[in-house]
């Protein structure tokens, strides 16, 4: 590979993470997941001026992105993609304080479109109610 080629690959993946840093559609990095199942997933704790975000691409063939991907994978299959239909854990008892964090998918399933918000209470209830989906601290 030239220098010239390694300078066009590093810009083009730069492009990449640039696009999904700056909110726009997910893309999947070139070979990666186009046709499969993918999503962008970020949580982002206080206001929505916070700069608390931290993200990941979640892959499903073969699952693959934070380390709790397969049950991701499998809780997402289950509802079609479809995470406001993600079952609540059962027994959940989260505390009354308010620490907002919002969750934010966007990408495919099935070959539809994903765009997923929502703002939870405190991140108690953020795992309550998504499960593993946005479980990207291990």
């Amino acid at each position: 590979m030239t220098h010239l080629s390694k300078a066009t690959a590093a810009g083009g993946a730069l492009l990449v993470a640039a696009a999904l840093l700056a909110g726009g559609p997910a893309q999947a990095a070139p070979g990666a997941a186009r046709d499969g199942d993918y999503l962008y997933l970020t949580v982002t704790k206080g206001d929505s001026h916070s700069s608390d975000t931290r993200g990941t691409l979640l892959l499903c063939d073969p699952p693959q992105g934070h380390s709790r991907a397969a049950e991701a994978c499998a809780e997402l299959d289950a509802v079609g993609g479809d995470i406001a239909r993600v079952t609540p854990a059962k027994g959940a008892l989260c505390p009354m304080v308010y620490a907002p964090v919002t969750a934010q998918a966007r990408g495919q399933w099935n070959g539809r479109p994903i765009e997923y918000r929502e703002t939870f209470s405190n991140s108690c209830r953020l795992a309550a109610l998504t499960g593993p989906v946005f479980a990207l601290d291990g």
